[in-house]
Order: C-alpha cells, then sequence, then structure tokens
C-alpha cells in the first residue's frame, strides 16, 4: 500500500519541516492509517544521501542499502518484540513482550552519545508510544527534556491520550486522518486488494486495517457471524457460542475473541444507524437486512446493549471461560428481539 499517496498532505507537511526540524513528533490517528509506514518512508527520506525530487528516498545510495537492511548506524526503532520477529514461539519459551520495556529506552544511552554518522542526523522511532508502561515512559521523558544535538524522536501512536501529558506537551504533534473513501479504496485497489470498498467499510475507513482483515482470512468467519446474527430473534445463542469457541480455537490466536466482540460492536452501531434512518457504515452488503433488524428493536434497547459491549470488549482480553462468556454475548443480542 502506496502510504504517501494515501497521505499526501501530511507527507509534504514533514517534508516541510526538515530544514527546521523539532527534537521530537508524534504521528496521531486511529488504528490501521499507515501512520508507521509514512513514518518509515519519512526516516528514510532523512537518513538517505540522495533524496529524490518529492521527497522519497532513492532506495539506492549506501545509507538507503544500511537502512533496509535494518543496521544503518543512526537509526533506532523501539517497538515491542512482538511486533518484531512474527515466528512462531518454541514451547516452552517466553512469549514476545506486548510492551515496549524500559531495557530498551535505557539502551539509548551508548547510542545518544555517540556521534553520529558522517555528521549526520540521529532518528529513533517509537511505535506504538502508547505500548510503554509508565516506568518506561518516564525514562524516554528524560531523555526528551534533555534532547541530544542532531537527535529527532518521531513517536507513532494510536491513543495518544493514553500517553503521559509531558511527553505529548513535548512532542509536534501530526495529525493523520482517515481518507477520504475513494482515495483510501484507489490506493488498496492498486495494492491489489479485490473488492476494496467492503473491507475498508469493515475497517472503518482504515485502509491498514482493511488490508489486515483480507489477508487474515477473517472473511470466512465474518461470513457465518452475520449470518448469524442476521436471523435475529431466530438466532441460537449457544449453538453460535459453541460454533465460534471452535472457530477461536482452531485459528490458533489468528482470530481473538475480542475480534469477535469488535464485530457484534460494529454490528450494533450499524442497527443504531439504520434506526435513525441513517445508511449503515460498517456492514454495506446487509443494508436491507439491517434496516429490517433495526424496525423491530427499540432504540432504548440497542443504546444499553452497545454500551454493554463495551463492557464485553474489556473482558474478552481475559474471559474466564470462552464458551461461557460467547454464550452470553450472543443471549444478550437475541434479546434484543424479545419485545
Amino acid at each position: 500500500m502506496n502510504v504517501i499517496n494515501l497521505h499526501p498532505k501530511v507527507w509534504n507537511g514533514l517534508l516541510a519541516r526538515r530544514q527546521q526540524l523539532p527534537h521530537s513528533l508524534l504521528l496521531v490517528g486511529q488504528k490501521g492509517l499507515g501512520k508507521f509506514a509514512l513514518a518509515r518512508q519519512f526516516v528514510a527520506s532523512l537518513l538517505c544521501e540522495e533524496p529524490q525530487a518529492d521527497g522519497r528516498a532513492c532506495g539506492k545510495c549506501l545509507a538507503c542499502n544500511w537502512y533496509s537492511q535494518g543496521n544503518h548506524p543512526d537509526f533506532r526503532l523501539l517497538q515491542p518484540d512482538a511486533l518484531g520477529d512474527e515466528s512462531e514461539v518454541e514451547d516452552g519459551k517466553k512469549k514476545p513482550s506486548q510492551q515496549i520495556t524500559i531495557d530498551q529506552v535505557r539502551g539509548l544511552d551508548d547510542f545518544l552519545i555517540v556521534g553520529t554518522h558522517r555528521a549526520g542526523l540521529r532518528i529513533i522511532l517509537v511505535n506504538p508510544a502508547e505500548a510503554m508502561n509508565r516506568n518506561t515512559a518516564n525514562a524516554l521523558l528524560k531523555t526528551l527534556e534533555e534532547p541530544a544535538p542532531d537527535t529527532l524522536f518521531l513517536l507513532v501512536s494510536n491513543e495518544p491520550l493514553r500517553l503521559l501529558p509531558t511527553i505529548r506537551s513535548r512532542c509536534q504533534v501530526v495529525p493523520v486522518a482517515t481518507p477520504q473513501p475513494a482515495l483510501a479504496a484507489q490506493v488498496l485497489a492498486a495494492a491489489g486488494l479485490p473488492d476494496a470498498g467492503r473491507w475498508l467499510a469493515l475497517a472503518g475507513g482504515s485502509p491498514g486495517l482493511a488490508l489486515e482483515l483480507s489477508a487474515s482470512g477473517q472473511g470466512m468467519w465474518l461470513e457465518t457471524l452475520v449470518k448469524r446474527l442476521a436471523a435475529g430473534r431466530h438466532a441460537d445463542p449457544l449453538g453460535l457460542a459453541a460454533e465460534f469457541e471452535k472457530l477461536v480455537k482452531d485459528s490458533k490466536g489468528k482470530l481473538l475473541l475480542k475480534t469477535v466482540v469488535e464485530a457484534l460492536q460494529k454490528w450494533l452501531i450499524d442497527l443504531s444507524l439504520a434506526k435513525n434512518g441513517l445508511p449503515v457504515r460498517y456492514f454495506l452488503p446487509q443494508q436491507a437486512t439491517i434496516s429490517g433488524l433495526a424496525d423491530i428493536i427499540p432504540a432504548l434497547s440497542l443504546i444499553h446493549s452497545y454500551r454493554d459491549m463495551i463492557k464485553r470488549r474489556q473482558e474478552a482480553e481475559q474471559p474466564l471461560n470462552a464458551r461461557l462468556f460467547l454464550e452470553g454475548v450472543f443471549l444478550d443480542y437475541r434479546a434484543l428481539f424479545a419485545n
């Protein structure tokens, strides 16, 4: 996916800062917009020895070769280990961390005191910044408060409000907006994604998430879920719970309970939109079905159901029993049609 074509205004804004870079930049926006990929492109451009006229890295110089191979002496990437090596973890080995650790931040000490290569720029990319716990964030804050010369911190965040206010205050914020659907669909189609509009809608307008959904084999279970939810009052909650417990188990970590709950949240949002005479946002092909279901559900019940589903989403991180959890979720859904 060509993120520069997806966010041309953001890219041009970043290029405009080249001559007078701040000490730290913070790219913010909803998940799946391509912020990290855009940040990587900007890093490559800053490190490149012969950037092109449009600001992109040449991809041919020595610096570009180092960067593409992950060993540029003036670049460090701080991200959770779980986002790095996606290979399977051996039995008995500790699972990769989902957080940026304080040791990773402390590991920057030597990097920041050594001179830069060819008197260039030193860059630290932090992604996602909210993956730092409080101790890690405080350790990074000390570095931001006393910036080393010729150093740029580039932070990427899906949830900037989870960052320490003191970290946000020391960064120049670069908002990355959700692209227009037509542009996003065009970029996705150019990337080879069939039925781009459908996946983009399911992803809430986030092109990166649309690609992720389509590539993860989620089409099958989504079609199953939609078919079962469309049954309304005739849905079988217990059978549906058993079916999805098996799908989650058989996926070996690719399908999570929270993902199922998020899909149901989107279905409820579309029901609420249809209830108010508005077009659906996520499940476009099911517009007529959703409108028919919405007509027989009390508006207040939809509001209460969505609020309850927010709590369910939190519980889905560590449910005590997957089957019982799913049974509760789908029983609550069928109860919408009890009146």
